[in-house]
């Protein structure tokens, strides 16, 4: 049979625990300290009680009229009795300088010594002392009597039992117990709910679980590829994970800061301080590509967001050249039925007995074909461009569009430098040729013109480098004066949303040109349409070549 083992008591148990604990360790030692401070106070108040009755009776014209008789117990008796009751004081004795009694409250006593201490009376002084006598323990005064010539004629004797002053306190600490016992008691109820808000908070767990869970939150944080951002109920940052500081491209102490303080692009910016989720938000920093989700801290207040970000870059590259891909399979998809429809009206001539006509139709169809490759590859000889441009040719005429590559270009193969990678060439000239089809599409006359060129170094020291000149104009309904800085934004269109949405192609062709410190502009072009232009620094020596003149 297995033996359940105790669940360790959990943190807010242990601090009420310890907190009850320490409470009534406070209110004891207080009621304590009170009662031993109530003793000394009242042994206190009862020196003087004693010492103000004893002076009383020392300075009284009576007693030293009485003293000079030859019988002073018979005056001195009844007056010390009415003293005695009249000032609640347990004794009061008058006695010889020798200390022979001449009053005491037991009558058999009166003519004994006197039991105490007298040598400072009889040296003139009043002092109070705690003794044991006839009556018991006792707080006591005493003080000389004087005649009119300062001589000492007696002694009197006041004093309270010590017993009497003990029943006092014991009063006042009845009292005091009950006030410690009340004390605790709320102590105990404010400390009850206090660690059940305590309870609630930390969900019952002891402290080992909540090291354990801390030990684990550390390590997950570090260890999660992906961004985590935590942001407070004033946007600011709570906690932000390794993953969350690369991705967003932050350093130092950022935690504290509000996120409009991080530096981020104002759209990534207003998804992090919106208050509705967001779900898989595309957004572009200044050289990745983030999926963004956002959901706000549950609870009956706004406690704050979570954000998780996630690194698309190379996956939407990826998808970029897959698109490219998917676009070169349906030209030539497109390309070999029309070969097919081609190739049968060759069979179809030949059938009818017009062979020479049927050779002249396919000669023609190969030197169409062929010229065009030849254009293109004489006016860009760098083979990804190269193999771009005739792509997308393909696809522009499948479209109903004409793309024609400038008798301005030239860009031989070796001139671009390995920094500029073929992605990246990719992305830019894809994604503006497409941009471009988009708009000449359904146009009167549709036609996207390609200008590709490089730019020697100017000459003399200091001067600038080269540059890759990359233009594509088209004929379609150009761009909106207010919307100059627009276009460039992610989500922006000007047409509808497909099922994968619109507006991410020129930000990530903005995104590539800052990338390579380059420059993205855009204007009307001749003719009408627009005409977008890249400018990218090339680093490395550019090889002879002759250089283009001009735009489309």
């Amino acid at each position: 049979m297995r033996i359940p083992v105790p669940r360790p008591r959990s943190l807010a148990g242990q601090l009420f625990a310890v907190q009850a604990v320490l409470i009534a360790a406070v209110v004891a030692g207080y009621a304590l300290f009170m009662y031993v401070s109530d003793q000394r106070q009242a042994q206190d108040a009862a020196g003087r009680q004693a010492t103000a009755v004893a002076r009383a009776v020392a300075d009284s014209p009576s007693v030293r009229a009485a003293i000079r008789t030859p019988h002073p117990s018979a005056q001195l008796q009844p007056y010390a009795l009415r003293v005695m009751r009249d000032t609640d004081v347990d004794f009061v004795t008058i006695m010889d300088p020798r200390g022979i009694r001449w009053t005491h409250p037991v009558p058999s006593e009166i003519g004994r010594h006197f039991l105490g201490n007298t040598g400072r009376a009889l040296r003139g002084e009043t002092f109070t002392e705690t003794y044991t006598g006839t009556l018991g323990a006792s707080v006591r005064a005493v003080t000389p009597v004087e005649d009119d010539d300062k001589r000492i004629v007696g002694l009197v004797s006041a004093g309270i039992k010590v017993e009497a002053i003990s029943e006092r306190v014991r009063g006042q600490v009845t009292a005091l117990v009950g006030w410690a016992a009340g004390a605790l008691a709320l102590g105990a109820v404010g400390t009850y709910v206090v660690n059940a808000r305590l309870r609630r908070h930390t969900h019952g767990m002891n402290a080992t679980e909540l090291s354990r869970m801390h030990d684990y939150h550390q390590a997950a944080l570090h260890a999660v590829r992906e961004g985590l951002l935590m942001l407070d109920g004033q946007f600011r940052v709570a906690l932000i994970n390794d993953g969350g500081r690369e991705l967003l491209g932050v350093a130092g102490d950022v935690v504290g800061s509000s996120v409009a303080d991080l530096g981020l692009p104002a759209p990534l910016t207003g998804a992090l301080l919106s208050s509705e989720p967001r779900v898989d938000e595309v957004h572009l920093t200044a050289d990745r590509v983030l999926v963004v989700n956002t959901s706000p801290v549950s609870g009956g207040e706004r406690r704050g967001t979570v954000a998780t970000l996630r690194d698309v870059t190379e996956l939407q590259s990826l998808m970029g050249e897959l698109d490219s891909e998917r676009g070169f399979t349906q030209a030539l998809r497109s390309q070999a039925h029309e070969a097919a429809n081609r190739l049968h009206t060759v069979v179809s001539l030949i059938e009818l007995g017009r062979a020479e006509e049927a050779v002249d139709f396919a000669t023609a169809e190969l030197e169409l074909a062929q010229a065009l490759t030849d254009q293109v590859v004489a006016a860009v000889s760098e083979p990804v461009l190269a193999a771009l441009l005739l792509g997308k040719t393909a696809q522009a005429n499948e479209r109903g569009v004409e793309l024609v590559v400038s008798g301005d270009s030239r860009l031989d193969d070796g001139v671009l430098p390995a920094s500029l990678s073929a992605r990246d060439l990719v992305t830019i000239l894809g994604n503006l040729i497409d941009n471009a089809v988009d708009a000449a599409q359904g146009s009167t006359r549709a036609r996207v013109t390609v200008t590709a060129y490089a730019t020697e170094p100017t000459a003399g020291a200091g001067g600038a480098g080269g540059e890759l000149v990359l233009k594509v104009a088209d004929t379609g309904p150009g761009v909106d004066g207010g919307h100059t800085d627009l276009v460039f934004q992610r989500g922006f269109s000007t047409k509808p949303s497909g099922p994968g949405g619109r507006g991410l192609g020129l930000a990530l062709v903005r995104q590539a040109v800052h990338r390579h410190a380059g420059d993205l502009s855009v204007a009307g072009a001749e003719g009408g349409g627009a005409e977008f232009v890249v400018r990218l620094p090339l680093r490395a020596a550019v090889p002879a070549a002759r250089v283009g003149g001009g735009g489309a």
